[in-house]
């Protein structure tokens, strides 16, 4: 467990230790970690985001299985539910080919590793399949994500300005832009534990019929974060613990004049290129969770109805022994 009296490095402070590679939490909560950010969620930050709940309103920020369907990265393929009765008044079912990150989901710390430092911690990818514990999406669960959550509405603020976001193409949203959404919103950006971004890619995805899907897929963008050092720096030195958005990959698709990209890397034959993408840094290097495709805009339009952006979030991943991901399980409550 973090200690709440611990005054945490600066990212800065963390380019510049030598403890691990430049950038990196590695050494930050302690030797063989399993948390990461997720450290940041103490019982203090708990009690805070519980006094939030006002209203008793509980919003569902998880789409359907399969709602995403055909999946843009090509590698993910849609769950057959089997349904069996062993007496007439008996119903039980299982699934096969259930991707765990088909749909509102989080990214497990094995998710993703650095080519030149491996995985959070220094695990090769040897490691991390030989122990199937480490690193895995059970160590969350165990832990429990709870906390206050902020939703910046990069999309309404955007339109509110006269230049929405347009689903279509890969724009970069810059800290300049979660901070004008902030101020717009009168949104306290101090003591998030997990940050909303709406950009709203998913519920322009879903609106689209079969055929239009495949063939967004075939030139995939989405609006995201931008892939620089000082939107990494800004989420570091805001201590938040899970960042999570309405997109597939809460970073901009395709990478944009990234920060990030390494010389000499060969393009993968199969799946998506991360080089270059916000993934390595924040999940390789600082241990924080990545929630994507979740269910954002029911609760934005409550959040622009009564002006609070604020609320209680839980989110509970399965407890799922090396899972590199998991259904997000998320709700809102305010």
């Amino acid at each position: 467990m973090a200690d709440t009296a611990r005054a945490w490095p600066s990212y800065d402070e963390l380019l510049a230790q030598t403890e691990g590679p430049p950038g990196s939490a590695w050494r930050t909560f302690g030797d063989g970690d399993q948390l990461g950010t997720v450290n940041f969620m103490t019982p203090d930050r708990v009690v805070a985001g519980a006094g939030l709940v006002r209203r008793g309103r509980v919003f569902n920020l998880d789409y359907p299985v399969n709602a995403f369907e055909p999946f843009p990265s090509g590698t993910r393929h849609p769950a057959t539910l089997h349904r069996f009765a062993n007496n007439p008044q008996h119903r039980d079912d299982y699934l096969d080919s259930f991707y765990l990150q088909s749909s509102s989901q989080i990214d497990a710390l094995r998710h993703i590793g650095d080519p030149r430092f491996g995985f959070y911690g220094g695990a090769s990818g040897e490691e991390i399949d030989a122990g199937p514990r480490d690193l895995g999406i059970q160590h969350w669960a165990q832990h429990g994500i709870v906390g206050r959550g902020v939703l910046l509405d990069v999309q309404r603020d955007s339109v509110s300005r006269g230049s929405p976001l347009d689903p279509r193409e890969g724009r970069a949203i810059t800290v300049d832009d979660l901070e004008a959404t902030a101020e717009a919103q009168g949104t306290s950006l101090e003591g998030v534990d997990i940050l909303l971004v709406r950009t709203g890619w998913a519920g322009y995805y879903l609106s689209l019929d079969t055929d239009a899907r495949r063939r967004a897929n075939q030139t995939l963008a989405s609006p995201g974060l931008a892939q620089s050092e000082e939107v990494v720096r800004w989420l570091w030195d805001h201590r938040v613990a899970l960042v999570a958005a309405d997109n597939v990959g809460v970073e901009a698709i395709p990478v944009i004049a990234s920060d990030f990209v390494q010389d000499g890397q060969d393009v993968p034959v199969k799946g998506v290129d991360h080089n270059g993408m916000l993934h390595r840094p924040l999940i390789s290097l600082l241990g924080m969770a990545l929630g994507e495709l979740w269910a954002l805009d029911e609760l934005a339009e409550d959040c622009a109805a009564d002006g609070v952006h604020e609320f209680l979030l839980v989110a509970s991943p399965l407890n799922l022994v090396g899972g590199a991901g998991s259904p997000a399980n998320a709700l809102a409550i305010k």
